[in-house]
């Protein structure tokens, strides 16, 4: 059985960003692009995160060649205004996730699309509610290894579900890229989606 051919580019090396480009249907060429990543001084999350997914299409489009629709993203997790990154240690995950138990944050997803020369970005903004976690549950799952690539130190896909009270906004923008938004990109740039064909 022959492989199907790519038909989409995903400008990220997030498998949670490919595992729900293959949910749709698509079938991504993983072509990850490396930006600074820095926050600007006086610079908004929000605006943080836009700006974000269009830097990284910029330099996408500049680095790969291609007549297929390109597709970037950024998400981001914040708490009383700010950016939660991802863990540069198991300490710093412990104390990101006693900071978000029992309170409510925003995960932020923007994501850009280019095709035949045109390019649009969206944000997609949610809002999470956590448990309260007490200190053995984030030891041990710090432990597991799953907070370490994401934002927030925390995946809702994952072990980390069972702590998520109710969520506001997307699913899927919460796991990194917002697929009702995507596809409506996609289809404004004249994509045709895989059920389309």
């Amino acid at each position: 059985m022959n492989k199907p051919s790519f038909d989409i580019v995903l400008a990220s090396a997030s498998p949670r960003r490919a595992q729900l480009l293959q949910q749709l249907g698509w079938h991504p060429q993983i072509q990850p692009v490396d930006i600074d990543e820095s926050v600007h001084v006086t610079e908004r999350a929000t605006e943080y995160c836009l700006r974000m997914a269009r830097e990284k299409m910029a330099h996408a489009v500049k680095r790969i060649h291609t007549s297929l629709p390109i597709i970037t993203a950024d998400t981001i997790v914040v708490l009383d205004e700010k950016i939660l990154g991802k863990p540069k240690s198991r300490k710093e995950a412990i104390l990101t996730l006693i900071k978000l138990s029992a309170r409510e944050h925003h995960v932020y997803s923007a994501v850009s699309v280019q095709y035949a020369g045109n390019t649009q970005s969206i944000l997609s903004t949610n809002e999470v509610k956590m448990t309260d976690i007490n200190e053995n549950q984030i030891n041990a799952y710090v432990l597991t290894g799953e907070p370490m690539d994401k934002a927030g130190s925390y995946g809702i896909q994952g072990y980390a579900a069972m702590w998520i009270e109710h969520i506001k906004g997307s699913y899927s923008s919460i796991m990194g890229l917002p697929l009702f938004e995507t596809t409506s990109l996609l289809q404004d740039l004249g994509v045709i989606s895989p059920l389309d064909r």
